[in-house]
């Protein structure tokens, strides 16, 4: 009797280890449109839902292209409209723990940082005297990265 106890339960245990640890095979989006995005002015907001997950921590980042708006102010704080620099990019990451996928499942939100502030000529300001700010990201494109168990499963663009 133990022998047979032991030729069962042997197989279910290695069966159970193997499902726990099972690794994303097909991760996509699970809804249409796949995923959202907000402009928030200088930040961007992307929301979304992946699904072919396996169980592991996963991170996503975010990494999105913007025409930023600049304004130039002397030190009398007069504001004057800035030349506008090239692209910016900026990006966030959002990490989240295996026990928040449900059945392969995980709904996101991941923001963007601000981005670096550029100095009076990136600005366009008139010299030195001139202080450069980004107050606004007209937002181009993004482009979503799924790690999980430290692979990349999923690198898609919008």
């Amino acid at each position: 009797m133990k022998r047979i106890t032991t030729y069962v339960l042997l197989p279910a245990i290695l069966l159970g280890i193997t499902a726990g640890v099972a690794s994303a095979t097909n991760v996509h989006f699970k809804n249409s449109p796949p995923v959202r995005g907000t402009d928030n002015g200088i930040t961007l907001t992307v929301c979304g839902a992946l699904t072919g997950l396996g169980y592991g921590d996963v991170t996503i980042t975010v990494t999105a292209t913007a025409k930023p708006t600049t304004i130039c102010s002397n030190k009398g704080s007069n504001p004057a409209p800035g030349q506008n620099p090239a692209d910016a990019t900026v990006s966030g990451t959002q990490a989240f723990p295996a026990n928040q996928i449900k059945n392969g499942n995980l709904s996101f939100c991941c923001t963007t940082q601000p981005p670096a502030q550029p100095t009076w000529d990136q600005a366009g300001c008139a010299n030195s005297n001139w202080t450069g700010q980004i107050t606004d990201m007209n937002f181009t494109s993004f482009t979503i990265s799924v790690v999980q168990g430290g692979k990349l499963v999923l690198k898609q663009g919008f």
